[in-house]
């Protein structure tokens, strides 16, 4: 049997061969990639005085956050802080 480079019925034939792909341009894998982009996040996020919380919400709340959110043109975490500080600023007064 002859092997024709169009045939991928013969796995056998193609082990060895490299496939074209994306480059590998970074020498770390994805898993260390994510932690030091996460690391570094979290240090912008500090120098700009944000603060992680964390809440879970049911997907309905969730839902219509985004929908605010898109509509304003903005995250929805812009949005939560809006709402959050519009409260506050009720509650004080």
């Amino acid at each position: 049997m002859a092997k024709e480079n169009t045939d991928r019925t013969t796995i056998d034939l193609f082990a060895d061969e490299r496939r074209p792909g994306r480059p590998k341009t970074n020498p770390l894998t994805r898993d260390e990639q994510l932690r030091i982009n996460k690391r570094n996040q979290l240090k912008r996020d500090k120098v700009r005085g944000l603060k992680r919380v964390e809440l879970k919400m049911n997907s309905e709340a969730v839902d219509a956050l985004n929908q605010l959110a898109e509509a304003r043109n903005m995250s929805r975490s812009e949005l939560i802080e809006e709402m959050l500080l519009n409260q506050l600023k009720h509650l004080q007064s």
